[in-house]
């Protein structure tokens, strides 16, 4: 069996291919200490593929790989979602879909709320994902997972963050990520656990204080 190094990121642009202005602000939040430059997707006109895939590792590859291909350069996608246990997952990597067309999260939360109190689950234990990869015009990709554990909220709680974020109380805290200040969510987050992954896998030793601060990479 032949194991290669992992394909390395030094500097130059990066596409990250998001259309969720919130997405694409955390992306550059965490990535803003290293030699980067950072353009979203939306900024060069590239078309949303559709996510086909059937796991968030597969959505994060394909529209990496897309955005790669349209631009030219390496591309970085974020594939992400809350999961509930008394649901089996759901909604997962159709986090995005029970916010309906217009995107209205308030909506999703009191989808998965409503569900939640219709199977009659006492169990409130729930999960965000995140899969990132970095795709190279050549279509190679370097992707890893993160994870962060919690609880489900209701009602949801606080203005900050997007999506998800006010109904999830992550295990250890007594604030949802609604709540909470971003630097601290940056550290303790699913995409944060996903960074650490990455950073350490294609970025090696450009800054080893890691995003924010986030224990090393």
């Amino acid at each position: 069996m032949i194991v290669t190094a992992p394909r390395r990121l030094t500097g130059g642009q990066l596409i990250v291919a998001s259309h969720n202005p919130g997405k694409v602000r955390e992306i550059g939040e965490l990535l803003a200490t290293y030699p980067l430059d950072i353009v979203a997707a939306g900024d060069l006109g590239l078309p949303e593929p559709e996510e086909t895939g059937d796991s968030f590792v597969a959505n994060a590859e394909l529209k990496a790989r897309a955005a790669a291909t349209a631009a030219g350069n390496p591309a970085l996608a974020d594939d992400s979602g809350f999961c509930v246990a008394a649901l089996n997952g759901d909604p997962g990597i159709y986090s995005a879909r029970w916010a309906g067309p217009g995107k209205d999260f308030g909506v999703a939360m009191r989808k998965v709320h409503e569900a939640v109190e219709a199977n009659g689950s006492p169990d409130r234990r729930a999960w965000f994902t995140c899969a990132l990869s970095i795709a190279w015009p050549d279509g190679h990709c370097e992707t890893v997972e993160g994870y962060v554990h919690g609880t489900m909220a209701w009602p949801p709680r606080g203005s900050q963050g997007f999506g998800y974020d006010p109904m999830f109380v992550p295990d250890g805290g007594d604030e949802t990520f609604g709540e909470s200040e971003p630097g601290w969510k940056h550290r303790v987050s699913h995409r944060a656990d996903a960074f650490r992954q990455l950073v350490a896998r294609c970025f090696g030793n450009a800054d080893k204080s890691g995003p924010h601060g986030a224990s090393g990479g």
